[in-house]
């Protein structure tokens, strides 16, 4: 497209049914013109391929507890859920969240020299590569919602940038999810209509039929505006809640923890 000065396609997606018909009318030479029709028919298959395989993944996960409890996380879809339960399987195999942790590779290295003082570097990298960038994903969907994950991000991003926050986030997904998955509870500060809406959705990519009638459904709320606001305020009010605590939170200096430690009345 350079090579014949053609200028930047126009709409936001090349690919969809104005960027095709944008594409098709570009002054290509024909043997170019035939490559691009080749390349287009093969995204389309590939397409085709991708809606199989998430129709069967839903197949496979409608009835999974695990998984709709992912999905009440804010940012979590259903690829990601599924991707995620994959990675982790039974989650008694991990005794810890910073295990979880660190199977995700989240965890940051460790630099340390005899008795100097350990130095924290960045993430290990060490793990399930895919489950750790379904996670940073996630994390970058939280972060646009708001709630306590959006107000974590702020916090960090202030001082660290996006690309840390984003990565601070994903471990503190990874820790909610070990909790989650444990406890066998659902999200704290889950948005009803918006869980209700991925639940449909997955049930219809599953193939379940329409559902017909007067009486709408759980996943309906999600379409009401009125509806939808209120909870988004709900969770503007956990948001302000999460800032506030950090606010007011300082932590103790390591001498006055020692003498917590050392106390006979803490020790009684």
């Amino acid at each position: 497209m350079n090579a014949h000065l053609i200028p930047k396609c126009p709409h936001a997606d090349l690919f969809n049914g104005r960027g095709r018909e944008w594409l098709k009318h570009q002054p290509l030479p024909d043997d170019e013109q035939m490559a691009v029709q080749r390349h287009v028919g093969e995204l389309d298959r590939l397409g085709e391929d991708l809606a199989l395989l998430d129709r069967q993944i839903a197949k496979g996960t409608m009835d999974d507890p695990a998984v709709k409890r992912l999905l009440t996380i804010t940012g979590v879809d259903l690829t990601v859920a599924t991707g995620l339960m994959a990675a982790i399987g039974n989650i008694g195999r991990f005794e810890s969240p910073q295990r979880l942790v660190s199977y995700f590779g989240l965890n940051p290295r460790v630099r340390q020299s005899g008795l100097g003082a350990a130095h924290h570097g960045r993430i290990s990298k060490i793990g399930r590569s895919h489950a750790r960038a379904m996670l940073v994903e996630a994390a970058w969907a939280a972060a646009k919602a708001p709630g306590p994950l959006h107000a974590f991000f702020v916090r960090i991003r202030a001082k660290r940038g996006h690309q840390v926050a984003a990565v601070a986030v994903a471990r503190k997904l990874a820790v909610l999810v070990w909790h989650m998955l444990t406890k066998q509870a659902d999200y704290l500060w889950a948005r009803p209509s918006l869980v209700a809406h991925k639940i449909r959705a997955l049930e219809l990519l599953a193939g379940k039929p329409q559902k017909k009638g007067n009486k709408p459904g759980p996943a309906y709320t999600y379409n009401v505006k009125k509806l939808r606001d209120q909870e988004m305020r709900v969770a503007e009010q956990a948001q302000k809640s999460y800032e506030r605590f950090v606010d007011t939170w300082r932590p103790r200096p390591p001498d006055e923890k020692a003498r917590g430690r050392l106390n006979p009345a803490r020790l009684g």
